[in-house]
């Protein structure tokens, strides 16, 4: 016989709330719903079970006796407003987690002599824009022209990764929770986030997002690196929010990979987007956002070019067929911190049952992802 347990109302509303879901529209899922929540009926152990894991909660969490306070590790900011204290549980999950992987990661390279990066937080007390691109250019081993060597944009972002990546930073690209695809982080509540430390800056960019957003998006979190402020952000239509960090990053993100002195002068030659992107070897949307910057188009073109072109991109992305898991895997995971991971596995260090969870892999596939895809 199942037995049956009480359970708090209050608990039970909260969970669905937290998951995203109106009580209508969750009791299409769970009919019994409402008796658990006026008490005429009380649920079993496995329906509760069953129930956590609808709405994403630990199972443990439903015999509180009340809500516990939820608070982000980093501010999350939105397109014209300040900060936000509430995101979507996805979101916030996925924030958990990169949190939990980068206390490993901070813990294990301490362990082994690893030395603080010292680009982190380098200009926190500084505003000069072109100082601190000079910084990061210098410090990722790039020239001002640096994307020219490549022959599209696509190319250059591949490359600007790597580089990243080399100097220490763990660069995660990911459109869902973990790898549970039914769990999608829409790029509306999230288009990234970074989380500054000085031995493992991690910055995750939403993977759902076009790749000629991300490219924005990657070097907004550099600037927030180098001043030292993990924050997260919507971004919508690449616009920052009204915010003295966000601005200061935004300002330096345009300059990195659009400086504005060439910009002038490549589009007095011929004001074009379509010709800009392709001197630049950026996508056209990041020169729309420069010319929207620097006054060469109004706020309505801008706008109007920005769904034009998210709309022609998002219509590709659906043709193309599925991608290669552990190909995606690498992305997801970051090489370098998969690296570490393995090494960690193999020298003792780390116990399977851990490195499973920090990598969200299991068994024959961490096996197969860590012998034939690192």
């Amino acid at each position: 016989m199942s037995t049956e347990v009480n359970i708090n109302a209050n608990i039970i509303t909260w969970a669905i709330s937290r998951a995203g879901y109106k009580l209508q529209e969750f009791a299409l899922k769970v009919p019994k719903i409402h008796d658990w929540i006026d008490g005429s009926k009380k649920p079993t152990v496995k329906q509760l079970e069953d129930f956590s894991k609808k709405v994403y909660l630990p199972f443990g969490y439903l015999f509180l006796k009340e809500p516990p306070k939820e608070e982000l590790p980093i501010p999350f900011f939105r397109t014209n407003n300040i900060a936000e204290e509430n995101v979507s549980i996805n979101v916030y999950d996925t924030i958990l987690i990169m949190q939990q992987r980068q206390e490993w990661l901070r813990d294990y390279l301490r362990d082994n002599d690893f030395e603080p990066l010292q680009f982190v937080g380098k200009y926190g007390n500084s505003e000069n824009v072109n100082k601190i691109v000079s910084d990061i250019r210098e410090t990722l081993g790039l020239e001002e022209s640096w994307a020219s060597n490549f022959k599209t944009w696509r190319e250059a972002l591949d490359f600007l990764t790597f580089k990243i990546e080399e100097v220490g930073i763990i660069m995660v690209f990911n459109g869902v929770v973990e790898n549970n695809t039914s769990r999608p982080i829409k790029v509306d509540d999230c288009r990234g986030f970074v989380m500054v430390d000085e031995l493992a800056p991690f910055m995750f960019v939403n993977n759902a997002d076009g790749k000629a957003a991300q490219m924005f998006t990657i070097v907004h979190e550099l600037a927030h690196i180098w001043t030292g402020h993990s924050a997260g952000f919507d971004f919508r239509k690449l616009e920052p929010a009204n915010d003295p960090t966000e601005l200061l990053c935004d300002k330096i993100a345009a300059e990195f990979l659009v400086p504005e002195k060439i910009f002038n002068t490549v589009w007095n030659r011929n004001p074009k987007i379509s010709y800009a992107a392709r001197y630049f070897k950026v996508s056209e949307i990041v020169i729309a956002r420069r010319a929207l910057d620097t006054g060469k188009i109004t706020k309505g073109q801008f706008y109007n070019f920005y769904e034009e072109y998210i709309s022609r991109e998002f219509d590709l992305k659906a043709k193309s067929t599925g991608g290669d898991f552990y190909r995606t895997t690498k992305k997801r995971l970051s090489m370098t911190y998969a690296a570490h991971i393995n090494n960690a596995v193999k020298s003792g260090k780390l116990l399977y049952r851990d490195a499973y969870k920090l990598t969200s892999l299991k068994g024959d596939t961490f096996q197969t992802f860590f012998t034939k895809h690192l």
